[in-house]
Protein backbone atom coordinates (compact mmCIF):
# COMPACT_ATOMS: atom_id res chain seq x y z
CA UNK A 1 0.00 0.00 0.00
CA UNK A 2 1.48 3.38 -0.82
CA UNK A 3 1.61 6.71 1.46
CA UNK A 4 -1.32 9.48 -0.08
CA UNK A 5 0.05 12.38 -1.12
CA UNK A 6 -0.60 15.18 1.65
CA UNK A 7 -1.46 18.41 -0.15
CA UNK A 8 -0.60 21.76 2.10
CA UNK A 9 0.42 24.22 -0.84
CA UNK A 10 -2.22 26.57 -1.80
CA UNK A 11 -0.87 26.63 -5.51
CA UNK A 12 -0.59 22.43 -5.61
CA UNK A 13 -4.57 22.66 -4.95
CA UNK A 14 -5.41 24.97 -7.25
CA UNK A 15 -3.80 23.24 -10.39
CA UNK A 16 -5.36 20.09 -8.96
CA UNK A 17 -9.27 21.58 -8.81
CA UNK A 18 -11.31 20.54 -11.51
CA UNK A 19 -8.43 18.56 -13.05
CA UNK A 20 -6.39 21.82 -13.46
CA UNK A 21 -9.42 23.39 -15.30
CA UNK A 22 -9.54 25.56 -12.73
CA UNK A 23 -6.41 26.89 -12.61
CA UNK A 24 -6.65 27.78 -16.49
CA UNK A 25 -9.77 29.59 -15.79
CA UNK A 26 -7.74 31.70 -13.54
CA UNK A 27 -4.83 32.16 -15.58
CA UNK A 28 -7.50 33.44 -18.47
CA UNK A 29 -8.99 35.69 -16.08
CA UNK A 30 -6.03 37.37 -14.83
CA UNK A 31 -5.34 38.11 -18.69
CA UNK A 32 -8.27 39.37 -19.00
CA UNK A 33 -7.08 41.99 -16.24
CA UNK A 34 -4.06 42.66 -17.69
CA UNK A 35 -5.83 43.21 -20.83
CA UNK A 36 -8.78 45.50 -19.20
CA UNK A 37 -5.91 48.17 -17.97
CA UNK A 38 -3.62 48.05 -20.42
CA UNK A 39 -6.54 48.87 -22.87
CA UNK A 40 -7.97 51.65 -20.28
CA UNK A 41 -7.95 54.99 -21.86
CA UNK A 42 -7.35 56.32 -18.10
CA UNK A 43 -3.91 56.79 -16.17
CA UNK A 44 -5.18 55.31 -12.90
CA UNK A 45 -6.92 51.92 -13.36
CA UNK A 46 -7.92 49.04 -11.11
CA UNK A 47 -9.58 45.46 -11.72
CA UNK A 48 -9.61 42.82 -9.55
CA UNK A 49 -9.65 39.34 -9.92
CA UNK A 50 -11.09 36.49 -7.18
CA UNK A 51 -11.04 33.66 -6.06
CA UNK A 52 -13.02 32.07 -3.39
CA UNK A 53 -12.64 28.26 -2.55
CA UNK A 54 -15.65 26.49 -0.40
CA UNK A 55 -14.65 24.02 1.45
CA UNK A 56 -17.44 21.43 2.57
CA UNK A 57 -17.49 18.23 5.20
CA UNK A 58 -19.19 15.68 4.05
CA UNK A 59 -19.13 12.47 6.42
CA UNK A 60 -15.27 11.59 6.39
CA UNK A 61 -14.40 14.06 3.01
CA UNK A 62 -14.00 16.93 2.66
CA UNK A 63 -15.03 18.75 -0.38
CA UNK A 64 -13.72 21.94 -2.24
CA UNK A 65 -15.73 24.40 -4.61
CA UNK A 66 -13.74 26.94 -6.55
CA UNK A 67 -14.86 30.05 -7.83
CA UNK A 68 -13.45 33.16 -9.50
CA UNK A 69 -14.65 36.75 -10.54
CA UNK A 70 -12.97 39.37 -12.62
CA UNK A 71 -13.94 42.75 -12.06
CA UNK A 72 -12.90 44.68 -14.42
CA UNK A 73 -11.85 48.44 -14.73
CA UNK A 74 -14.73 50.65 -15.36
CA UNK A 75 -15.07 53.09 -17.87
CA UNK A 76 -15.80 57.10 -16.70
CA UNK A 77 -18.61 58.43 -18.77
CA UNK A 78 -18.44 61.51 -20.52
CA UNK A 79 -18.92 65.22 -18.29
CA UNK A 80 -22.36 66.52 -18.32
CA UNK A 81 -23.68 68.93 -20.61
CA UNK A 82 -26.02 71.57 -18.95
CA UNK A 83 -28.79 72.86 -21.03
CA UNK A 84 -32.05 74.32 -20.14
CA UNK A 85 -35.64 73.79 -21.87
CA UNK A 86 -36.72 76.53 -24.07
CA UNK A 87 -39.48 76.64 -26.60
CA UNK A 88 -39.94 72.87 -26.47
CA UNK A 89 -36.72 72.64 -27.04
CA UNK A 90 -32.81 72.79 -25.32
CA UNK A 91 -30.19 75.38 -25.33
CA UNK A 92 -26.76 75.67 -23.69
CA UNK A 93 -27.93 79.41 -23.17
CA UNK A 94 -28.88 80.19 -19.24
CA UNK A 95 -32.12 81.88 -20.30
CA UNK A 96 -31.46 85.17 -17.74
CA UNK A 97 -27.78 85.41 -18.87
CA UNK A 98 -26.79 87.28 -22.50
CA UNK A 99 -24.42 85.11 -24.62
CA UNK A 100 -20.85 85.86 -24.66
CA UNK A 101 -19.80 83.48 -26.87
CA UNK A 102 -21.61 84.37 -29.72
CA UNK A 103 -18.83 85.91 -31.19
CA UNK A 104 -18.17 89.62 -32.58
CA UNK A 105 -20.97 91.62 -33.32
CA UNK A 106 -21.74 93.57 -36.63
CA UNK A 107 -21.00 96.80 -36.76
CA UNK A 108 -24.29 98.18 -38.20
CA UNK A 109 -25.76 96.09 -35.46
CA UNK A 110 -23.69 97.50 -32.39
CA UNK A 111 -24.49 100.91 -33.50
CA UNK A 112 -28.47 100.45 -33.47
CA UNK A 113 -29.11 98.93 -30.82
Amino acid sequence: MTTPRIIRSFTQALGLLARGRFEQRCNDDLSRAIQALEEHPEEKAKATVTVTLELTKLADRIDVKPTSKVKLPEEKGHPSTAFWPMEGGLSVQHPSQADMFAGPRDAAERHSA
